[in-house]
């Protein structure tokens, strides 16, 4: 029995606050979902959420915009590439212009016969809206934003991930995280993610033999990790136990991620994965349910430091 159903959400570490924030919610139309700071380290570093107006699974894009003096990432092989999240079958067109009208060039692109937009986030990394025919989930509607039914985003679709031998992740994505293959071609594998009953979320595997190799170090400009939902602590934890007895032992302990809870593992691929579940009350634990993503807050271990992470963050308009 799979104990992963589907995405929690996908992190990425940025640049500029600003351009990030503009670009998620007023180019492709998400919802601030959280504000709060990065929960790991010293230096103060905002983490943004981004999704459906409730926050509802498998719709959150997290980013941590990391503008750092000479710290900024290498996009490369056995590395996270792409973000990738789903739309209507026909809406292709729309976002199109609407990218280009915007701003952001895109074009129509095509992989594993599924019509995709591919485009970039303000600090490079590749993203693709992706018309997913097996997903039926209602749209993000942000009428603010021009965004309605029957073009809106629907949540994460998946992600590619670039490797130099992608043979290594067969093990990995199949026997340890119970996905299915349901490609192997030139174009690359395609991996279906468990879900119950829900749509159809994928991992990509994508033949990148030469290039550099990408950093992996919380950096601008990367993708960070790929977070799948166990559902439950039990599951997590259990899964965790599955990883590390099949020999793949780089799994870490299970860290406090205030609304949902985290272990980390890293895939022969280079991908960094993490295994999480939302905790009771979610992302209304600091915030009123219908307000969440509206202010600054902090978890509760950070709250003698507010000030002086305040001081340090970047400024901007939210």
């Amino acid at each position: 029995m799979a104990l992963v159903s589907g995405y929690h959400h996908l992190t990425l570490c940025t640049d500029g606050v600003q351009e990030d924030y503009d670009f998620y919610t007023k180019v492709l139309g998400l919802y601030s979902v959280k504000r709060t700071v990065l929960f790991d380290g010293t230096i103060p570093v905002y983490h943004l959420y981004y999704g459906s107006r409730n926050g509802d699974a498998s719709t959150i894009i997290t980013t941590f915009p990391f503008r750092k003096p000479a710290v900024f990432g290498k996009r490369g092989t056995n590395q996270s590439k792409i973000i990738q999240q789903a739309i209507p079958v026909g809406s292709a067109d729309y976002w199109i212009d609407r990218l280009n009208e915007k701003g952001v060039e895109a074009a129509k692109t095509s992989r594993f016969g599924i019509t995709r937009v591919a485009f970039k986030h303000p600090c490079g990394i590749p993203h693709e809206l992706v018309e997913s025919p097996a997903d039926n989930r209602p749209s993000i509607v942000n009428e603010a934003q021009g965004v309605k039914a029957e073009h809106g985003i629907k949540g994460i679709y998946g992600a590619a991930i670039a490797v130099f031998d992608r043979t290594a992740m067969d093990d990995f994505l199949g026997v340890g995280m119970s996905m299915t293959k349901e490609a192997d071609s030139d174009e690359g594998l395609m991996f279906s993610v468990p879900n119950a009953g829900g749509p159809n979320s994928i991992v990509e595997v994508l033949h990148e033999s030469s290039g550099p190799q990408g950093t992996w170090t919380l950096a601008g400009g990367t993708i960070h990790h790929l977070a799948l939902n166990t559902g439950n602590e039990e599951n997590q934890l259990k899964l965790k136990a599955h990883l590390e007895g099949l020999g793949f032992t780089d799994v870490s302990d299970q860290k406090d991620r205030n609304y949902f809870k985290s272990c980390y593992v890293r895939s022969p691929g280079g991908a960094l994965f993490e295994i999480a579940w939302s905790v009771e009350g979610g992302w209304a634990l600091d915030e009123p349910a219908d307000q969440i993503g509206t202010t600054l807050v902090f978890p509760p271990w950070f709250e003698d430091r507010r000030q002086e992470l305040i001081a340090g963050l970047e400024p901007a308009k939210f």
